[in-house]
């Protein structure tokens, strides 16, 4: 298993780096030829780890560790036939070497088959003391396998190991997450912080479950924990001005957020909560200002370009929120939700031939919901397309055929044809289907509640 990277070369690694630029060959002890290989693997430098590789076989022939290295590079590179083929020459020379079976368990896992890798690295602990890095290995395989209790357990035993091993911390609370079990997460990190009650990365966490639970002071005081232990962390900034926006304390929200970009270079989600909340405490301009700010920082950011649209929606300014939705579905042209504030924005306008086309966007993009179907028919209905709302009305009813809401406006539109025939089949079957519904009937078309037939189907 590679080291942690060094921040500074050894005297081993400028020897070696020294004798590739001339035609000298410097011996070295196979322990640091290891030193090299790890510190060139844990950089990304793989082709300098080769040649270090290949230059300590040749001057420690029978180094199993360099061979284990070389297995390693091998397995990193998809060589597994070659991979395999090494580690059957070394089991019969060292049957007891944890790595052999650490490497086996790599060569299983980058096949898809996990189960086998569990099994490798369970024989690996069996024969080590040194379990940390295969318990995290192990946490890996469990969450390839989507056994998140097992991926959990192995990754809190890293976390035992080494308190400061942040990324099996992060691992377990995602676990937790995942599981759904925000109560676990937030026992567990009180007892963490219970020992390590300046570990920022711990306070930050459990503010992020209190926030999932909604107890906000609980998510604020953690975070401010967390800004006590380190008052240069960023993210702990942010998420208290979410939180702050929840309680309703903009101003202060927006005092967190303005930290953040302080601390380190702009970003655009900073900037999009900022206006969000000057938005909210009524400030326009300053709202409008972050917006653009948001779109300036980061031009493909969608959702930059939806909340410009959004604002001038509300604003009833919908040729610039026209502008800005077309913004949006430049950047993701596969997303239902622009397609649909796009067709209600073009229902704004009375401009149904375009509205009728965003609607029908929005569908092939995967937006099946009853409202969509039902926002659809309205812009055949504002159109007089009576027939082709009744069309709409009908696919719709396949995604949704219980929906009473359908059943009543198709029967509405037959009756807007002058189809008195059709009109009385589909009330009878709307009425049949959900009785209790019948408002939606009167409601959305009323004209036709004053017709005896109508009338004495409804009971009115």
């Amino acid at each position: 298993m590679a080291f942690e990277s060094e921040e500074r070369p050894s005297q081993s690694i400028n020897k070696f780096e020294s004798m590739l630029k001339t035609d000298d060959v410097y011996f070295f002890d196979a322990e640091d030829f290891e030193e090299i290989i790890h510190h060139y693997l844990n950089h990304g430098k793989i082709a300098l780890a080769k040649k270090a590789i290949k230059i300590g076989l040749k001057q420690h022939i029978e180094s199993i560790s360099l061979k284990l290295l070389h297995i390693e590079v091998l397995v990193f590179e998809n060589n597994l036939e070659i991979a395999e083929q090494m580690l059957d020459e070394l089991q019969l020379l060292d049957s007891a070497n944890e790595e052999i079976y650490i490497q086996r368990a790599n060569i299983y896992s980058k096949k898809d088959n996990h189960e086998a890798a569990v099994a490798l690295l369970n024989e690996a602990l069996s024969i080590t003391n040194e379990s940390f890095d295969i318990y995290s290995l192990l946490g890996m395989e469990y969450l390839f396998m989507d056994d998140f209790k097992m991926a959990k357990e192995s990754f809190m035993k890293c976390v035992t190991y080494d308190k400061h091993d942040y990324s099996a911390l992060y691992n377990v609370i995602y676990c937790f997450e995942f599981l759904e079990d925000f109560e676990g997460a937030i026992s567990y990190l009180n007892d963490y912080l219970d020992n390590n009650p300046y570990c920022e990365v711990a306070w930050h966490q459990l503010g992020k479950q209190y926030f999932e639970k909604r107890m906000y002071p609980e998510a604020l005081t953690a975070f401010d924990f967390a800004i006590i232990s380190d008052d240069s962390f960023m993210g702990a900034y942010f998420e208290k001005g979410k939180v702050l926006e929840k309680m309703g304390k903009f101003e202060d929200a927006i005092e967190n957020y303005e930290t953040t970009l302080q601390l380190e270079d702009p970003t655009s989600h900073a900037y999009l909560r900022i206006g969000r909340c000057y938005e909210k405490l009524g400030s326009d301009d300053m709202a409008k200002h972050h917006y653009y700010q948001t779109v300036h920082e980061d031009p493909l950011l969608d959702k930059g370009w939806l909340v410009i649209t959004e604002f001038y929606y509300k604003r009833e300014e919908y040729t610039k929120a026209l502008h800005y939705i077309n913004k949006a579905l430049n950047i993701d042209s596969d997303n239902p939700e622009y397609w649909k504030k796009c067709g209600k924005i073009h229902v704004a306008l009375k401009d149904f031939d375009n509205a009728d086309m965003a609607y029908k966007q929005a569908i092939d993009s995967g937006s099946f919901e009853l409202e969509t179907w039902l926002n659809w028919a309205n812009v055949s209905r504002m159109a007089q397309n009576y027939d082709t709302a009744i069309e709409i009305l009908s696919q719709g009813s396949q995604f949704h055929p219980e929906s009473a809401e359908i059943a009543y406006k198709k029967a509405g539109m037959y009756l807007m044809l002058g189809d008195k025939i059709n009109g009385r089949i589909a009330l009878m079957k709307a009425l049949k289907e959900n009785r209790n519904q019948v408002a939606l009937f009167e409601t959305d078309f009323s004209q036709f509640s004053t017709i005896a037939w109508v009338q004495e189907l409804i009971g009115t």
